[in-house]
């Protein structure tokens, strides 16, 4: 048995490490925008919603947190998509604990679009 491992490339390191990790977002956000209709119609909330926030936000504070509301939903959907795609992965045969992973993302999602409302109606009443 020998103590060979797989061909995975050297770790990088100082900046090209923090480009490769910028390549590596990237690539997450198009696969998500890609093959996530949810994504996709949360990315168009954000482009109708910022200017919506920064127009009626009356302050600083108020148009970070309606903008940011936004944005933590589709950080949401990403953890979501990201669940999905590891259950997936592992086995597409009916089985409880995938059943229960995929259930608990969308309960995440939802809590979130809930919070988006909240701090909109909240702030704008």
């Amino acid at each position: 048995m020998s103590d060979s491992k797989p061909n995975v490339p050297p770790k990088k390191r100082g900046v090209s490490r923090l480009l490769a990790a910028a390549g590596y977002s990237v690539a997450g956000l198009r696969s998500a925008f890609g093959s996530e209709e949810a994504f996709r119609l949360e990315v168009v909330g954000l482009v109708v919603l910022t200017p919506l926030a920064l127009w009626l936000g009356e302050s600083s504070l108020e148009r970070v947190l309606m903008i940011g509301s936004v944005l933590l939903l589709l950080i949401v959907e990403l953890l979501n998509t990201a669940v999905e795609s590891v259950v997936n992965r592992v086995g597409l045969e009916f089985h409880e604990l995938s059943r229960q992973a995929k259930d608990i993302g969308s309960a995440a999602v939802f809590l979130a679009m809930a919070m988006v409302a909240l701090v909109w109606i909240g702030l704008l009443i």
